[in-house]
C-alpha cells in the first residue's frame, strides 16, 4: 500500500533564515517512504540545515534521490508522477543532475521540498551526507554554519540562487575542496 501524500505545488521564496522547526524530519520520513515505496532500488536521505536538529536555515527540506547506474530517466519520472515539478528558478540544475520543487502541507504548515536527483556512490553523495553528519556531530560547526548564512543575509544577499552560491564558499571551505 503506498503513502498517501499529496505534492504540492512549490513556491520561490527569498533567501531567509529561520528557526529549525521539529517537523522537518517527520516530513523528510513521509517523502522519503512515499519515494522508496514507488521504487526500493533507489537510496533516499535528508539533508542539508533541515536534517541537522537545531540548525537554523532555509527552511526548505533537501532529500537526494539517490538512483542506481542507468536510473536516472526513471527518478525523473517518478518524481514526476508523484507531482514535483522542475525548477521555476533562474539557473536550474542540469537535466543530467537534476532537481525537483514542490511542496507538502503537513500539521497545516506547508512544507518546501527540494529533491536532488544523483547518481549512487558519486562524490556529491559522499559530500552531501558527510558535511550533514559532521554538522550534527559538531554544535560549534553547527552554529559558525549559522552565522555564516545570517552574515550572507546582512551582506545584502536575498536572491535564492546567489545565496546558494554564497553559503557554498562554506561549504566547500568546511570539506577542504
Amino acid at each position: 500500500m503506498r503513502s498517501k501524500i499529496k505534492i504540492g505545488e512549490y513556491n520561490c521564496v527569498e533567501a531567509c533564515v529561520v528557526p529549525y522547526d521539529i517537523d522537518y524530519p517527520v516530513v523528510a520520513g513521509l517523502v522519503a517512504t512515499a519515494v522508496y515505496e514507488r521504487n526500493c532500488r533507489c537510496g533516499i536521505e535528508h539533508v542539508g540545515s533541515t536534517a541537522v536538529p537545531g540548525c537554523d536555515g532555509k527552511g526548505i527540506i533537501d532529500l537526494a534521490l539517490l538512483y542506481e547506474d542507468g536510473g536516472l530517466e526513471e527518478s525523473k519520472q517518478m518524481l514526476a508522477d508523484m507531482g514535483f515539478q522542475q525548477q521555476p528558478h533562474r539557473d536550474p540544475f542540469p537535466e543530467s543532475r537534476p532537481m525537483r520543487v514542490g511542496s507538502l502541507e503537513f500539521h497545516n504548515k506547508v512544507f518546501q521540498l527540494h529533491v536532488h536527483v544523483i547518481e549512487q556512490s558519486s562524490k556529491e553523495e559522499v559530500e552531501l551526507i558527510r558535511f550533514r553528519d559532521m554538522l550534527r556531530a559538531d554544535t560549534t560547526l553547527k552554529q559558525d554554519y549559522i552565522n555564516a548564512k545570517v552574515q550572507i543575509l546582512d551582506d545584502g544577499v536575498i536572491d535564492s540562487s546567489e545565496y546558494c552560491i554564497e553559503k557554498s564558499r562554506f561549504v566547500e571551505k568546511i570539506l577542504g575542496r
